[in-house]
């Protein structure tokens, strides 16, 4: 998109990682909407400007060089201030601060006792990111609905239509399912008579490997590794994909901005803060333990949570089968149990 070279410009801060970015999709949208006359601009890290431009509601990818979650130090923001500044990044006064020093006219941001000067919504912890900024928007006064989170399908072919996609990776060992069980669980698909691609995002070729090998998958069935899959070609794959088997990460996100089927593992954090919407196309496996209401445990740990480890093989398989058969599922709430 591209906006009037006189156009209000709105800077949005988001420089997070592709699930974040995809659950920012229904308040980017609503933004979109609310100011159909300004220049939208996400700040966000160039690593997305694949995903940022196929969002369709950005004019301009500001990028950041910020690792991990950590706010940027500064914005290289040019020319004059920009007239709104939206801080879907976090509560805190590193972000609030970051976006003041711009000297926007107003600034949408959640309260916090270390920014007394911007007014806003309180921050709730319990509440879903997608949730989280739609409401920060309503209070504004901007009409935002946090299920507004398709994006489009990419109109390239997929490398592997039809096949089921098995992503064994994540950003910390706390959300990776052991690899045996996600070779297993590929093996017994292609049993079955399905057919099944491995992806990896960058550094994660080894692991995407040995999944395939483990699995008696044929060569070539290893997509990515050596660096990141191009988002273009990734969201091919996805949109094209007969179902997605992945745990809480950006291509379970993704699977979901593109309706596709899904069968998502969690631990440690439970699916009513980061899990798809309630869709029978989509299938949560989360086995809290005793205390189906405890708080989420640390999402970057260096070792596999237990409340993942708690996922079996065979339910795994047995949810893969049961939304690609079409078998008629009522749709659970955020956060239910499947056992």
């Amino acid at each position: 998109m591209t906006a009037p070279a006189t156009a209000p410009r709105t800077l949005v801060l988001r420089a997070l990682g592709l699930g974040d970015l995809l659950t920012a999709v229904p308040a980017l949208r609503a933004l979109r909407r609310h100011l159909p006359g300004h220049e939208l601009v996400l700040a966000a890290p160039d690593r997305l400007s694949g995903a940022v431009a196929a969002t369709g509601l950005v004019d301009r990818l500001l990028p950041t060089s910020a690792p991990g979650r950590e706010v940027p130090a500064e914005l290289a923001w040019p020319g004059p201030a920009p007239g709104l500044a939206v801080d879907l990044h976090g509560n805190g006064p590193l972000s609030h601060l970051l976006l003041h020093r711009l000297g926007p006219r107003r600034l949408f941001a959640y309260a916090h006792p270390d920014t007394p000067g911007i007014t806003g919504p309180g921050w709730r912890e319990d509440e879903h990111e997608r949730d989280r900024w739609c409401r920060l928007l309503r209070w504004y006064g901007v009409p935002a609905d946090p299920l507004d989170l398709r994006i489009p399908a990419p109109s390239a072919p997929s490398p592997a239509p039809g096949a089921v996609v098995v992503h064994p990776g994540a950003d910390a060992p706390a959300r990776r399912w052991p690899k045996e069980r996600f070779a297993a669980v590929a093996r017994e698909l292609r049993r079955s008579g399905h057919d099944v691609v491995v992806t990896a995002g960058a550094g994660e070729g080894a692991l995407a490997g040995h999944v395939a090998a483990a699995a008696g998958l044929p060569p070539g069935s290893v997509l990515g590794g050596a660096g990141d899959v191009p988002f273009d070609r990734l969201a091919a794959l996805v949109a094209g994909a007969r179902c997605v088997v992945v745990g809480d990460t950006g291509l379970a996100h993704l699977a979901t901005a593109l309706g596709t089927p899904s069968v998502v593992l969690f631990g440690p954090v439970a699916p009513r803060l980061w899990g798809p919407p309630p869709d029978s196309r989509h299938r949560v496996l989360w086995h809290p333990g005793e205390d189906a209401t405890a708080r989420p445990g640390d999402a970057h740990g260096r070792v596999p949570d237990a409340r993942l480890l708690r996922i079996g093989v065979a339910e795994v398989v047995a949810e893969v089968r049961a939304v690609t058969d079409g078998a008629p599922d009522p749709a659970p709430a955020l956060g239910s149990v499947r056992r």
